[in-house]
């Protein structure tokens, strides 16, 4: 009895072991470092240590400084959370506050943790509200205040407990964007609205509006308090930047900052000196050295400042959260700064291509970062990343592909692109493939000889391929690109296109081909070709299916990946079988690994991966740790994009086999009426 007993414990730890997430396998994040941070947090307890708060719930963890990050904690069940606040209790080590706000709704929370953001909860009393701003107070670390959507929240426990402190349902105190606590009396308080500044010094009691000085109708961003002479209040807006002297009973507006540059997000008082003060604009970050009298832009105009964090160690040490470029750092108060985004991606990669001939070659197509964004790629799986956006125009890309002679090609907002050798001796760039020439046959008749049968006559009409390619594929012959448009064709390279809708569809998403069909999709509709889309039919789908979301071919089968699930055509579309053994729906991805002769498929409401090696009768699964959009194959490896935090790539040791070791999946959801 002891022997079976002592066998059942070591099954249990080995069924746990193998049930573990695969966090302690997890996917390694790749890149292209960079992208979105909305906050910076220093804990004073550790100063090495700084927690990193994104736009989608994601905080990020550096122990040096600042010079490499790590994924550390997520807040929020989905990924709609905006971290703009993120605070370290002064004197209680591993007490951190985070306040959030939903891009989706108009909800939100505040969180706390005790563990140095290990583990979070969400505190009852803030629960679902939409918080802007947040604030602790110097005097009196148990002092919270948070500026809500519905008004000003206050707490003296720490969190705990919380009360509305601001007159219900006012009509002016409300959308609160920013709160500052007078570092020596925590019952004064100042709010910026999103129509100008309000004051209370009586803990909430009474509310005054701060507004002399400052132009009607302004949206202020945020307020600081000098610590050192609580009566000097600096406030930003939509407006400029201002400054009182009298705690906040005048205000006037700082000059030497041009008008487009005055909507500052962020104000930063330099804690070693109170007359230097940083203004993170949506035209860079300036700084003024002479208490606002002056002000210098240090940084070009095209960066977007959120926060900015001032080492109380070394005021020279500056750092800044931004849009699309990451963390910038500088070491000379502010004169240079450096991306500093080693092992954080918080961006929007839309597609991704694993060189044919190299596969620590990768290459990522972002969307959303205009001169930021573009194509990147990296020569060594991810160490590092170079830009190659010459010649692509802020484009968005969509899709990338490599052609059969191994030629770069990306599928943009605005067409189809090929990088290369434009002409003898200049560098190699992307250059558009956009020249349209259809040919329309026009029955015509002659007036005169109404018997007479209609003369053809074809009419030449050119245009240029200027619609969004979603998807580009290669045949020796040809090539096709699934388009806003419709379906184009190139039988040249790309030299010249043709096409257009197809059977009343123009909107589509994907198009995949091998010797013996094509097959293109919409949202709602699938069509074939067999015979290289010179003539296409509609497939009739499962009745059930409402959204599509991707189609994979292999094995002499069709594999349709949707919203209700996946399915399988034996017969080129006429008949369909549904997986029923794959456990989740609402797919978003699913790719037939030629290689390997499996078929993998992801989904938008898990962050596990699923592998097929029977054409779709089998599952077995995988955790990987990240919310997965886009996935592909190559070399024998699985790399696939995410929601927001660019690439990751399964663990080596993994692909030498499959996509995981782990359990294969049993049972199954049941039949579905109307598949055949």
């Amino acid at each position: 009895m002891n022997f079976i007993k002592a066998n059942r414990i070591a099954l249990l730890a080995l069924v746990l072991v193998l049930c573990l997430p695969a966090w302690a396998q997890q996917w390694k994040p790749l890149g292209p470092d960079g992208g979105d941070v909305r906050s910076l947090a220093r804990d004073p307890h550790s100063p090495d240590r700084i927690l990193l708060g994104t736009s989608a719930g994601q905080i990020y963890q550096s122990t040096d400084g600042g010079a490499n990050w790590a994924r550390f904690a997520k807040l929020g069940e989905k990924n709609d959370y905006v971290l703009d606040r993120v605070i370290f209790h002064p004197t209680r080590a591993g007490v951190v506050y985070a306040a959030a706000w939903s891009v989706e709704s108009n909800g939100g929370d505040v969180f706390r943790s005790a563990d140095g953001g290990r583990t979070w909860k969400v505190l009852n009393g803030m629960r679902g509200k939409s918080v802007r701003g947040f604030a602790m107070s110097a005097s009196n670390p148990g002092v919270l205040v948070a500026g809500a959507l519905d008004g000003v929240f206050r707490s003296n426990d720490g969190g705990d407990l919380w009360e509305l402190i601001s007159p219900p349902n006012h009509a002016d105190i409300r959308n609160i964007q920013t709160v500052a606590i007078d570092p020596t009396d925590s019952n004064i308080i100042y709010v910026g609205t999103w129509h100008l500044p309000w004051k209370t010094t009586d803990g909430g009691q009474t509310w005054k509006n701060i507004k002399n000085g400052i132009i009607d109708d302004s949206d202020v961003f945020s307020i600081i308090i000098d610590p050192q002479i609580p009566s000097t209040v600096y406030a930003s807006a939509c407006s400029g930047i201002y400054k009182s002297d009298s705690s906040g009973g005048s205000f006037r507006k700082v000059q030497g900052m041009p008008f487009s540059a005055r909507r500052t997000r962020v104000l930063k008082q330099d804690p070693f000196n109170r007359n230097v003060v940083y203004a993170g604009t949506t035209e860079g970050l300036w700084k003024t050295t002479d208490a606002g009298a002056t002000w210098k832009r240090m940084t070009g105009g095209n960066i977007i400042v959120n926060d900015v964090l001032v080492d109380p160690a070394q005021h020279s040490h500056v750092m800044i959260a931004t849009d699309r470029s990451g963390v910038m750092a500088s070491t000379d108060s502010g004169e240079s700064f450096v991306a500093s985004n080693r092992g954080f991606a918080h961006r929007q990669v839309a597609s991704m291509l694993v060189d044919r001939n190299d596969s620590s070659t990768i290459y990522a197509g972002l969307i959303n970062d205009k001169e930021f964004g573009g194509v990147f790629v990296t020569h060594n799986d991810g160490a590092d990343w170079q830009q190659m956006n010459a010649g692509l125009g802020g484009r968005d890309v969509f899709t990338l592909r490599q052609t059969p002679k191994g030629e770069l090609i990306a599928g943009t907002n605005a067409g189809v692109m090929a990088f290369r050798q434009p002409a003898k001796n200049s560098l190699q760039q992307w250059v558009s493939l956009d020249n349209v020439i259809n040919i329309h046959e026009i029955a015509t008749k002659n007036p005169s000889k109404p018997k007479a049968k209609p003369v053809i006559v074809r009419k030449t009409v050119k245009s240029q391929l200027r619609a969004r390619v979603n998807d580009v594929e290669f045949t020796p012959e040809k090539w096709f690109a699934a388009t806003t448009e419709g379906i184009f064709i190139t039988s040249d390279e790309g030299r010249t296109w043709r096409g257009g809708p197809v059977e009343n569809e123009s909107t589509f998403m994907a198009v995949r081909s091998t010797p013996e069909l094509t097959v293109a999709i919409t949202r709602r509709a699938m069509l074939i070709s067999s015979n290289g889309g010179e003539a296409w039919h509609k497939v009739t789908l499962p009745e059930n299916v409402t959204s599509i979301a991707d189609v994979a071919l292999g094995k002499e089968n069709i594999f349709l990946a949707a919203r209700e699930g996946a399915y399988r055509s034996q017969d080129g579309g006429v008949s369909w079988e549904y997986l029923r053994r794959l456990p989740v729906n609402q797919l978003a991805s699913m790719v037939f690994d030629e290689e390997s002769q499996r078929l993998i498929a992801i989904s938008h409401t898990s962050t596990e991966i699923f592998e097929s090696a029977d054409s779709g009768k089998n599952w077995k699964r995988a955790e990987t740790g990240w919310m997965l959009r886009a996935v592909r194959s190559a070399h024998g490896r699985v790399i696939a994009t995410t929601a927001f935090d660019g690439i990751v790539a399964q663990p080596e040791a993994a692909s030498a086999t499959s996509v995981s070791s782990g359990s294969a999946v049993a049972g199954g959801r049941g039949s579905v009426s109307g598949v055949k």
